[in-house]
């Protein structure tokens, strides 16, 4: 069966930097760009060239109908939060996702899809809020929320909607309602609310040795013993600073796939769990590696950064405001105390648009 792909791709510039401003949404009798085609067995990629002229303010329903339009097509985009990548489905005309769970992890797939951490879903709001998030990881599992998703989706719903400056947006997600604000830089706050300690809704069934929350506690993988402290963000995760007896990690070192499955699928977590393997540079700078329940080793996970800022803020390790090094690049975290939430800035990139034959 012949695949055929239609993407659009600034083809001088690479994709892992910014993207200058460009106009995505204009109808195709006015924009005409030059066209590659390469041709594989079973396959067909179209690559056109993106304008880089200034853009041309347009109304939200017409960028809307240019992702929407095509009958027989997904019409996607592909954004990048530090690496972690997704794709994004304009799905605001329904309240089910437009594919079903087999089909993102077709698309997901690297050599034989378009590549992603994950499918992310542009639902209608409910419950008052202005938009629902839903997510589709590559192994068909859907999480209850994604920090650097999340920042995708605002920039997305910028996009789609034509909104320009500084403005913020309510999104239900499965972990409650999370509040981002894309800010003047291009960058995007995101209000992710209070991190849960309580052993029981993390959840682990490790036993609680801290006012009821799992903090340096001993966790036996696989014969080794490490000190973990669980935190949920809306989901679970397991942050550890060392294994029983040995300094603080050296996570340039850890054999990430081998040991990353066995915290995911290890008995004392029930929902299985990401796992955040942390290095401490400072008293206001931390590196990590994550192992994300569903996808694996990532470049990024913003969830996982919140978390193990708590986590270190509970072991002592550093203060409440942190840079966190990720293999994708630098978040700020910071768990304020005035209200127990924690706030993640970090940036947020669109890759390119496309469409896939459904």
């Amino acid at each position: 069966m012949a695949i055929t792909a239609t993407i659009s791709v600034p083809v001088s510039t690479p994709i892992h930097r910014s993207l200058p401003a460009v106009n995505l949404f204009r109808s195709s009798s006015s924009f005409a760009p030059p066209q590659r085609t390469f041709n594989y067995l079973n396959s067909r990629l179209v690559a056109s060239s993106m304008s880089t002229e200034a853009p041309v303010k347009t109304t939200s329903s017409s960028a809307a109908s240019s992702l929407n339009s095509g009958s027989g097509f997904l019409h996607f985009a592909k954004y990048h939060g530090l690496g972690n990548d997704f794709v994004l489905i304009d799905n605001r005309d329904s309240s089910e996702p437009k594919i079903s769970s087999e089909k993102a992890v077709q698309i997901c797939d690297r050599n034989f899809g378009v590549g992603a951490d994950g499918v992310i879903f542009l639902l209608p709001g409910i419950n008052g809020t202005d938009y629902t998030m839903r997510i589709f990881n590559s192994d068909g599992s859907e999480p209850e929320m994604c920090g650097n998703g999340v920042r995708c989706f605002a920039k997305f719903i910028s996009q789609v909607e034509n909104i320009h400056g500084r403005h913020s947006f309510t999104i239900h997600t499965g972990a409650g309602l999370i509040v981002p604000e894309v800010l003047e830089d291009g960058n995007v706050r995101v209000d992710m609310g209070e991190p849960v300690l309580k052993a029981s809704d993390v959840p682990t069934k490790l036993p609680a040795n801290k006012d009821g929350a799992v903090v340096k506690s001993e966790l036996d993988v696989d014969g080794v013993i490490w000190n973990v402290t669980c935190v949920s963000m809306g989901n679970p995760h397991c942050i550890t600073f060392s294994r029983k007896g040995s300094q603080s990690l050296l996570v340039d070192e850890l054999k990430l796939a081998e040991i990353g499955p066995k915290f995911e699928h290890h008995e004392m977590f029930p929902a299985r769990t990401n796992t955040e393997f942390v290095q401490v540079l400072s008293n206001s700078h931390l590196k990590m590696r994550v192992w994300e329940r569903g996808a694996g080793a990532t470049l990024a996970c913003g969830t996982g950064a919140c978390a193990l800022v708590v986590a270190a803020v509970l072991e002592g390790h550093t203060g409440r405001n942190c840079t966190v090094d990720l293999p994708g690049g630098p978040l700020q975290i910071e768990w304020r105390e005035e209200d127990n939430h924690v706030y993640m800035t970090g940036s947020a990139d669109l890759v390119y648009y496309g469409s896939l034959p459904l």
